[in-house]
């Protein structure tokens, strides 16, 4: 499975919705994942299941990624999320959160290596398109499998790999150990994308160098800098280097990413969403502390982009 440029979005949780996608998208990335869809949930019709597969027909490097502990469960909403027109399916094993684990679902599938690999065959067998899987070292440092993992995963038909440099007892603590992916690279043929701590051309280049790895995966370093994927695949595999907006282009992009979560979730719901990105923006354009907080807890929309400008313009900013 070959990516151009290999330089992903990971997924984030209520962050790489539709619009963020999109908006990446655009800038250029290799490929961009989903948030996480319980597959139980996305059966059942959850409010909001649904609305996290919506892929954006006009990109073709989107990944839909699912996550459940029942093999039926999860071949059924593979099939339903290609019928959406998934062009990849993910498979998420390496998500830590407790609500995650405690239902016996991402990261926790380290520990019963077995069911893991009937959950994947049934998404493999259920699909024509590609499956990919995300996962981890291993639970814990005494039980580091993920090699194991990763060749079982190789021989039922999974396309693509990513391993995030921690193992689930380590949540987002310390640092990725990027070298420690490079067990599994060498135990698989298929390609083995590195992730963790990755969040920029620097780090994206020590992690290449001490994965081995195939390609890199961006999460957080992302939030606010949409054109941080193209960037670095530019500055690493020497594709067109993104435009980074400024002045007024950064206000449009900005107004217009607003606009886009409006129009996606409603305008209750959407000015909620947009906080924690428009909270981001601000913090990379060093928006004064008193007018943030004005934006961010304003209710109307029509404030937030008439206040934009005074905002991300830098002749009008101040020190933060």
């Amino acid at each position: 499975m070959l990516i151009s440029p290999p330089v992903l979005l990971a997924p984030l949780a209520g962050i790489t919705d539709l619009p963020f996608r999109t908006l990446v998208s655009r800038f250029g990335a290799g490929r961009v994942v989903s948030e996480m869809i319980a597959s139980g949930e996305f059966l059942t019709a959850r409010p909001g299941a649904r609305e996290k597969a919506e892929l954006g027909a006009e990109f073709e490097n989107t990944s839909v990624q699912l996550a459940g502990r029942a093999p039926e469960a999860m071949a059924e909403a593979a099939r339903m999320v290609e019928d959406m027109g998934a062009r990849v399916i993910d498979i998420n094993m390496g998500c830590p959160a407790k609500k995650v684990v405690g239902g016996y679902s991402g990261s926790a599938l380290l520990r019963d290596l077995d069911h893991a690999c009937r959950l994947i065959d049934a998404v493999v067998s259920a699909v024509s398109v590609p499956v990919t899987l995300k996962t981890r070292l291993g639970w814990d440092d005494a039980s580091l499998n993920a090699a194991e993992l990763a060749v079982r995963a190789e021989q039922i038909g999974v396309a693509m790999l990513v391993i995030h440099g921690r193992t689930r007892c380590r949540f987002y603590k310390g640092h990725a150990n990027w070298r420690a992916i490079r067990k599994i690279k060498e135990a698989v043929s298929i390609p083995v994308i590195a992730n963790g701590d990755i969040v920029d051309t620097q780090t994206a280049r020590m992690a290449l160098k001490q994965s081995g790895a195939d390609g890199v995966m961006i999460g957080r370093g992302a939030q606010g800098r949409p054109w941080l994927l193209a960037q670095v695949a530019s500055e690493i595999y020497g594709t067109a280097a993104p435009h980074v907006p400024s002045g007024p282009e950064l206000v449009d992009m900005v107004s217009g990413h607003y606009d886009a979560m409006l129009g996606f979730y409603g305008k209750d719901l959407g000015t909620r969403v947009a906080r924690k990105h428009l909270g981001w923006y601000m913090d990379d354009a060093g928006t004064e502390a008193g007018l943030r907080k004005t934006i961010l807890t304003a209710r109307e929309p029509a404030f937030v982009f008439a206040a934009l400008q005074d905002a991300l313009l830098s002749d009008r900013k101040q020190a933060a």
